[in-house]
């Protein structure tokens, strides 16, 4: 399995307080080295024998046998401060002078159990951010001159710590000028962004203050794991929960999503088919207060709470019954709240599932019908597959409906459009490929002791007619299953950029198999601890993704840091050397093994040539394609970026010079199109623009027109 998308959202969940959020703020200019924190977050029980465990469990089971020892102790420490505070904008150079000592005894800590250290670490981090976040609340207020010819430091990665607070507190009020500087820009009134950032900056603080040992302990073990390599990763019970159910796209539950403001949850959107849906009561922006459980519990009021607390609150299992406490949309919270009583269901993700439309393209003179199937993850539901329900959610279930509906549509060709599929199930990528070739080797699954070929067993074929597949770098794991075993059996074209490079294989191994029994749990506490862990049920201790093998083309090649390359290419926006495998320092290498038997089901040499050439006499004509070319230029320039003015004047100008060549650039591919100009202000639309999909579909126009005039032919 693939999980780095998984574990992007976590981070962008977890972490959104701490690296993402750029916010202004100071501590206290007196203290010029390491505290102790006033902040005091600890370890529990579960928590250290969790950390022992996985040591154990990577050192014996993971693919490549490593041994925690002290060169790895440094790695974590230095990937445990940089996802604390990677653009150095917290933490202060005597701090991190202080962690040093900590450098070399990370890997005994965690063998033992012993979290204290990480999470001293992390208290003093916790301290620094709300002394920052506390800072920029005193100084929202100041009158701040911008006519001064002053820049800021908005990506601070590369330069040294904070050697002081003073340091850091002259950055700081340029960071909270700049904040300000920018509600100037958008035209609101000085004492509305004043009462706005005010807001903000309350509202990260108060979200600050709610983070729990818990949160604590996952970034601590996603530095842990992630040192060892980019895919093994912690998850605990809470976050392994949310990734199940991403992996299945279905949950049980009330059907909405939720999301924090000014402290009260409320209403993001309502997925269609769900009880929330059906019953009609809820609506975007309503806020929920209190929730109760049962039809007669009692309301347990919510407001403050963090999100991911009063979520657990209104999800359950199916067929039971929830009561919320709602404030409607536009209300003021002191508004008598209606009740709102549901009963939980499955609820199927179908936003994030596979889903169709229909292009056509012109070649030659002749329309060619193209259905384009959009494929975000390979997703399946473990669960109910398991449990041998008929109907359970999956990619390939739900492409093949998608591939009958298009033959039905009469579509001369298809396409799959992989781009930013993170990947996901291998059995989905296996059984994915088998809708396209009758039978044969998928992939080749190396593990320490042996390597296994997985076949697609199903004679049955689902779609027999042209077809092209679209991948990008963020393609990854199970796309790059699928685009390569299409591209060595000649199944296929394959069209984008080259892809991730993540060949390596994960399996979600459940922590409470490790720690079986309750007695177990218990004589592994020590003392008190033993006596605090007395309970009655054996707690949840998560999973760990677990890099267990690695997976091979049928052609014996590794997919591992090279990834797919595209028989028709486009230029990479994206830098192999900061985006994918490669730019991952812990990442498995790149080889090859010996390649499957495995019969080609048609001839594509020739074929791909003409293809090529025809695409880049379209690139040499194509106007589109120079807009590309100086997009990756100003793309590229923008990464180099690491400063910006705070002068008003010339930060406008900046920008509507910028806004002006944005406009004159969409008209450009408007009229390119045919379309009317855009005016000043208003918002192209969504699918605008996307010229790798429109220069593949011609590609694919083009391929089709072989396959009719007899070029090739697929046999099975």
């Amino acid at each position: 399995m693939d999980f780095k998308s998984f574990k992007e959202m976590l981070k962008r969940i977890f972490l959104a307080l701490f690296i993402v959020a750029v916010i202004a703020c100071k501590a206290n200019p007196r203290v010029e080295a390491v505290v102790d924190s006033t902040h005091n977050l600890q370890p529990d029980a579960k928590q250290s024998l969790i950390a022992s465990e996985l040591v154990k469990i990577i050192e014996t089971a993971n693919f490549k046998k490593v041994k925690i020892d002290d060169s790895i102790s440094s790695v974590i420490f230095d990937r445990y401060i940089k996802q604390l505070d990677e653009g150095h904008n917290y933490l202060l150079a005597p701090d991190v002078a202080e962690f040093e000592k900590y450098r070399n005894t990370m890997d005994d800590d965690l063998r033992k159990g012993d979290l204290s250290t990480l999470f001293r670490i992390f208290n003093v981090f916790q301290k620094r951010y709300e002394e920052r976040l506390s800072y920029s609340l005193s100084q929202v207020g100041n009158k701040f001159d911008f006519t001064k010819n002053e820049t800021y430091s908005y990506n601070r990665e590369k330069l040294p710590w904070f050697k002081s607070q003073k340091e850091a507190d002259e950055e700081w009020t340029k960071r909270v000028k700049y904040d300000l500087l920018n509600l100037r820009l958008s035209g609101s009134e000085e004492v509305k962004n004043v009462e706005n950032l005010t807001k903000r900056y309350q509202n990260l603080l108060s979200q600050a203050k709610k983070l729990n040992n818990q949160d604590a302990f996952q970034i601590m073990m996603d530095a842990f794991t992630e040192s060892i390599d980019p895919h093994t990763n912690y998850f605990n019970p809470e976050n392994a929960q949310r990734f199940n159910e991403d992996m299945a796209r279905t949950f049980e539950g009330i059907g909405a999503s939720l999301q924090l403001e000014n402290e009260v949850v409320k209403i993001a959107g309502v997925i269609p088919g769900g009880p929330a849906f059906k019953s009609k009561k809820l609506n975007v922006n309503d806020k929920i207060i209190a929730v109760a459980q049962g039809a007669d519990g009692e309301f347990v009021d919510v407001r403050g709470w963090r999100l991911d607390n009063t979520v657990q609150k209104i999800k359950g299992p199916r067929g039971t019954t929830v009561r919320l406490k709602i404030i409607p949309a536009g209300q003021e919270l002191s508004a008598q709240p209606k009740i709102v009583t549901l009963v939980r269901e499955k609820v199927v993700l179908e936003d994030q599932s596979a889903k169709k439309k229909i292009k056509t393209v012109t070649s030659g003179g002749k329309t060619y019908k193209i259905g384009v199937i959009e494929v975000p993850a390979f997703y399946m539901d473990f669960k109910a597959y398991q449990s041998g329900d008929p109907n359970y959610k999956s990619t390939t279930r739900d492409v093949r409906l998608i591939i009958d509906s298009l033959k039905r549509q009469q579509v001369d060709g298809i396409v799959m459009d992989l781009r930013a599929n993170g990947g996901g199930s291998l059995m989905e990528a296996i059984e994915l490929t088998g809708l396209f070739i009758k039978t044969g080797p998928v992939v080749q699954v190396r593990y320490p002791n042996r390597t296994e070929v997985d076949d697609d067993d199903d004679p049955s074929i689902s779609w027999t007619g042209p077809l092209g597949v679209m991948v990008d770098r963020f393609s990854a794991s199970a796309s790059e299953i699928f685009a390569a075993a299409i591209q060595d059996y000649n199944r296929g074209v394959i069209m984008g950029t080259q892809t991730y490079g993540k060949g390596t294989v994960q399996s979600a191994i459940d922590l409470s198999r490790v720690i079986t029994t309750l007695d177990e749990f218990l004589n592994k506490m020590k003392g008190s601890d033993k006596e605090e862990a007395s309970a009655t049920q054996l707690p949840k201790f998560g999973q760990i993704n677990l890099t267990m093998a690695k997976f091979y083309r049928i052609n014996g090649s590794s997919t591992q840091h090279k990834g797919v390359i595209p028989d028709i290419q486009f230029p990479m926006i994206f830098p192999a050397n900061k985006y994918g495998e490669s730019a991952e320092p812990s990442a498995l290498p790149f080889d090859a093994i010996k390649p499957s038997k495995y019969t080609p089901v048609a001839n594509l040499s020739a074929v791909r040539t003409e293809l090529v050439k025809q695409h880049e006499q379209r690139m040499k004509a194509s106007s589109e394609y120079k807009f590309l070319l100086e997009d990756i230029d100003l793309f590229k320039k923008r990464e180099a970026e690491s400063t910006i003015t705070l002068n008003e004047a010339q930060l406008k100008k900046e920008r509507d010079e910028q806004e002006a060549r944005n406009l004159v650039r969409d008209n450009q591919r408007r009229a390119l199109r045919g379309l009317p100009p855009l005016k000043k202000g208003e918002v192209k639309p969504k699918e605008e623009n996307d010229f790798i999909q429109d220069e593949s579909l011609k590609t694919m126009a083009d391929f089709i027109k072989l396959n009719q005039a007899g070029q090739f032919t697929v046999v099975y």
